[in-house]
């Protein structure tokens, strides 16, 4: 047998994969022939097969040194090379191998993939498409061709490319895996999850593709298919850490958080220095509601990574919903060490500091965020809230502020060009639709169902618009008494807008104003003929688009030259407020008094309204009243020493205060067994807190303002026919309280028919309430027909 046909029968057995038998032969030949340039090449090529790399890198050295010029030998050692790590030198051998070969299409497409691996993008793009152009079947140049246009987001001919490549070889599995990501990055995940699929029926045990499949799948919101697709890349690759984020991430989202946290758990022990990793475990205990475990992985985190604003952000909320104010404070005010103009870090302390009572430092903080971030609607609306509690801030700088709101976001907006669709009949049955966020567990909710509850369904269609996020028992009575009810939570302000004008709504109801979730933006734009605000509070939201507020006439104030309060129209109805303790059959207590040997005032409002010149008018009361106590609401922290501090400037001994933890209701209201009296504050009065006290047989002092929230007090006293309990000075304020200290009889009659005189008084008649707030609507509708005549 001659040299040159044992080399054949060599290269026959090396192309049917008979590589132990080829080997045999391509050593014969070069024990015979040591410098026989192709067999080097073929043996080298042979050793890089079965992964015998170091000796490939030989073998094809040998062949090049026995043919300088041969290319292929060049071009596979260029590959060879690449494949071990070693672009640098492989570039060496590609570029040579295209010189002596510039015909030749591998070395064309070799030299493609060493430029991409050095990073060299456009360099590589030459080089495959001109392997392409030689060889225009070449399907593994398309693919990669493909993939350095993905890689450059050129993703239209990226897709193009890939297509070609199937079209070559309609079999090449990872082609259409390719295909799929690119079209995942492009957002059509339908696309490629049928490219997904058809890799997978190619090559059935692909993980890589199991494992894009799973995203696709995840973004397309097909959650519970990405869980089973990421499980089975899984099972042949168990410690592929983004796979097992993918899978975490997708049980997230179905709410199977203690299996997402098995999975981050894993995460973490194999990655317990990554900061990241304990951060993902956090947000998913978070998720569960284990917040002790979800704080102590953040805590790790940081450990880690101590100066990590995000985190320390999360722990910061975390801390804030546990009510641990002082540590939420001190981590967000480390995070604005680190960034000072942090807007999370910034917001989260502004509340943490209205919650603690320090109202001035809130609102500076608060004006400080809204100079930072003046196109934020969320932040501005928080500002106006805040100057309504603050002392410093007069009732004409509040009104102005919202005026800027509604330039600043209600203006810009593109409003309904008209003429509105609806019939102009006065008198016609009238759709009323209610937007809110609180059609739940809620102050504003409870204040509402006895609307809801007597609303004339024969005159009125009730449609509500929800934007509540996790809805409860409350949330479903709402839904029973509505016609209409459409999830709003997730609308853009424009959706909600189309969707109520679809819904052919006379008349929109704003229950919110600037209060959490509103949705001022969507009521700017004008979607109903008439548009009113009510409940949220009493007050005024300063939009132009806002035709109608629903007030009462104590909460309104006279101005000289008749000039209005407020933008809009008012209507007023007798009571603003309609009270209804929700079920709680608690009953009244004798007045502790007597037994105490002492009066004891309380304050169970929110601790955000109580400011010093507050505490400086209570410290005059408690002097005066010898010997009285007073109790105060508030979560645990430094303000309570503060408070403490500051009392005692004013001469009153720690142990005549005492401070209760926020409980749920039923709890809360047994509080009132403890007070004989109620202090109002101001200039923000309690509202539903001074209809529980009344309720519970706890008389309230009150002192009136000018503004409307300041003035609540005023409305529901002498709606119970106690205006005597109503100040117009500070001075008067604490001789009220007083005088009522020292009055035990008073205290006790006042104990003893307090809940009667509610629920006789228009403060607990619903259905009066429905009926005067219905006759507003009435009256708001006649108005618009008559100023709107053609109908279309």
């Amino acid at each position: 047998m001659t040299l040159q046909e044992a080399f054949q029968i060599a290269l026959q057995h090396h192309q049917a994969g008979r590589l132990v038998e080829a080997e045999s032969l391509y050593r014969q030949i070069l024990a015979v022939q040591p410098g026989h340039a192709e067999t080097l090449h073929l043996l080298g090529a042979l050793a890089q097969q079965v992964g015998r790399t170091e000796m490939a890198i030989e073998f094809m050295r040998q062949a090049i040194a026995a043919d300088p010029n041969h290319a292929a030998a060049l071009s596979n050692l260029a590959a060879t090379l690449l494949a071990g790590g070693r672009a640098g030198e492989a570039a060496e051998y590609a570029r040579r191998a295209v010189e002596v070969a510039p015909g030749f299409a591998d070395a064309h497409y070799n030299l493609g993939a060493v430029l991409a691996e050095l990073g060299q993008m456009e360099e590589a793009l030459a080089s495959y498409r001109r392997a392409l152009e030689i060889q225009p079947t070449h399907a593994v140049a398309e693919n990669n061709l493909g993939n350095i246009l993905r890689e450059l987001r050129r993703l239209d001919e990226a897709i193009a490319a890939y297509r070609r490549a199937i079209q070559l070889q309609p079999a090449y599995a990872d082609a259409h895996n390719n295909l799929g990501v690119a079209l995942s990055e492009q957002g059509k995940s339908d696309e490629a999850i049928a490219a997904y699929g058809r890799a997978l029926e190619l090559k059935p045990d692909g993980n890589a593709v199991h494992a894009n499949l799973g995203n696709a799948l995840r973004a397309s919101g097909r959650y519970a298919e990405a869980v089973v697709a990421y499980r089975r890349s899984l099972q042949s690759s168990p410690a592929r850490l983004d796979i097992c984020q993918g899978l975490g991430e997708a049980l997230v989202l179905l709410g199977r958080f203690d299996e997402a946290g098995e999975v981050f758990r894993l995460i973490v022990r194999c990655n317990p220095d990554d900061p990241e990793a304990w951060a993902s475990l956090a947000n998913v205990l978070q998720r569960g509601e284990k917040l002790d475990d979800a704080i102590a992985c953040y805590r790790q985190a940081l450990r880690l990574d101590p100066e990590e604003p995000f985190r320390l952000c999360r722990l910061a909320a975390l801390l804030q919903r546990q009510r641990r104010l002082d540590d939420a404070a001190a981590a967000l005010l480390q995070v604005l060490e680190l960034q000072p103009n942090q807007t999370e870090a910034l917001y989260r302390l502004a509340e943490i500091y209205k919650d603690q009572g320090r109202s001035e430092l809130a609102l500076e903080l608060m004006r400080r965020l809204h100079g930072l971030a003046p196109e934020v609607p969320r932040i501005h609306s928080d500002l106006i809230l805040m100057m309504l509690a603050s002392p410093e801030v007069d009732e004409r700088a509040v009104r102005a502020e919202g005026r800027r709101w509604d330039e600043r976001f209600g203006h810009p907006i593109e409003t309904f060009s008209g003429p509105y669709p609806h019939e102009r009949n006065p008198e016609r049955k009238l759709r009323i639709g209610y937007v809110s966020a609180d059609f739940k567990d809620h102050v504003v909710g409870r204040n509402l169902l006895p609307l809801f509850r007597q609303q004339d369904r024969t005159r009125h269609e009730i449609l509500c618009y929800s934007g509540v996020a996790s809805p409860d028992h409350v949330t479903e009575e709402f839904r029973a008494h509505a016609d209409v009810w459409r999830e709003a939570f997730r609308m853009s302000d424009e959706e909600l807008a189309e969707a109520v004008g679809k819904d052919r709504v006379d008349i929109l109801v704003d229950l919110s104003l600037h209060t959490a979730g509103n949705r001022l933006m969507m009521f700017a734009r004008r979607p109903a003929p008439v548009q009113v605000s009510f409940a949220g509070y009493p007050g005024s939201t300063g939009l132009e688009a806002m035709g109608y507020r629903i007030s009462d006439r104590y909460l309104e104030v006279e101005r000289a030259g008749g000039s209005p309060m407020e933008a809009g129209d008012v209507a007023l109805i007798d009571s603003f407020w309609c009270y209804d303790p929700c079920g709680v059959k608690l009953a009244v207590s004798p007045s502790p008094a007597r037994e105490n040997g002492f009066v004891t005032f309380a304050s169970l409002n929110d601790f955000g309204k109580i400011n010093r010149a507050v505490f400086q008018r209570w410290a005059a009361v408690l002097r005066k009243a010898t010997g009285s106590r007073l109790l105060l609401l508030t979560y645990p922290g430094e303000h309570r020493r503060d408070t403490i501090a500051l009392l005692r400037e004013e001469g009153i001994e720690e142990n005549r205060v005492e401070f209760l933890e926020p409980r749920p209701r039923a709890e809360y209201l047994r509080y009132y067994h403890r007070a004989d009296a109620m202090l109002d504050p101001f200039p923000y009065n309690g509202h539903t807190t001074s209809l529980d006290a009344l309720w519970m047989g706890v008389p309230v002092v009150s002192l009136a303002g000018e503004r409307m929230v300041s003035r609540a007090g005023l409305s529901q006293l002498t709606n119970l026919g106690l205006p005597e309990l109503v100040a117009r000075t500070e001075d008067e304020y604490v001789e009220i309280a007083t005088r009522l200290a020292g009055d035990l009889p008073r205290l006790a009659e006042l104990r003893a028919t307090l809940r009667s005189r509610m629920e006789v008084s228009v403060l607990m008649d619903a259905p009066r309430f429905a009926r005067q707030i219905e006759t507003a609507y009435r009256t708001m509708w006649r108005d618009w027909c008559a100023k709107n005549p053609i109908s279309i």
